[in-house]
């Protein structure tokens, strides 16, 4: 069991979280890590997105990011990559159930990011995708934080603005704990 001190924000996602074409230091996670450091009693965040990852990726990489980091708390940003390659959404929510009953057996709180596509993809398949991310938060009864891209290029000033709206997530979510430094 880690120290209540060290709690952490482990980031699942691709490159919307990886920080596709921005150096590092300018991804979202790495900005909101430095804004939260400014205050000891929010998380550590962990960046262990991958550019073009899908759920099935993320799923086979989770057990040992979960080991190495014991994230109190393990945001899930993937499936994007999946509906633009055309995956079956049955098969995307499939893998997203999987790493979320990973992170529920490691004793870490999911959080998951709703994800949207480009409606060239066709309404059908649109609708199942989108449904895919309300439909899982209300089936494990986690978080469902909004898609905050549709809005904003993947760029700095995205990213600049994405931290923004989540500087606000740890009042949010305190009723999960997030202030809470006890053991799990």
């Amino acid at each position: 069991m880690r120290a209540a001190a060290t709690d952490t924000l482990l980031i699942l996602g691709d490159s919307l979280s990886a920080g596709y074409r921005l150096p590092i230091a300018q991804a979202w996670p790495s900005l909101l890590d430095k804004k939260w450091q400014a205050t000891p009693s929010l998380p550590k965040v962990v960046n262990a997105s991958i550019s073009g990852d899908t759920a099935a990726q993320g799923l086979a990489r989770l057990p040992a990011l979960l080991k190495q980091h014991q994230p109190r708390w393990v945001l899930i940003e993937l499936g994007a990559n999946d509906a633009l390659r055309g995956f079956p959404t049955q098969d995307i929510q499939r893998d997203l159930s999987a790493i979320i009953n990973q992170i529920t057996a490691a004793k870490a709180q999911p959080l998951l990011m709703q994800i949207r596509i480009p409606p060239n993809y066709g309404r059908r398949y649109t609708d199942a995708f989108t449904a895919i991310y309300p439909q899982l938060a209300q089936q494990f009864d986690i978080p469902l934080l909004p898609f905050l891209w549709n809005r904003l290029p993947l760029s700095q000033s995205g990213c600049r603005m994405m931290v923004y709206t989540l500087t606000a997530m740890p009042n949010r979510l305190s009723l999960i704990g997030w202030r809470n430094n006890s053991s799990r």
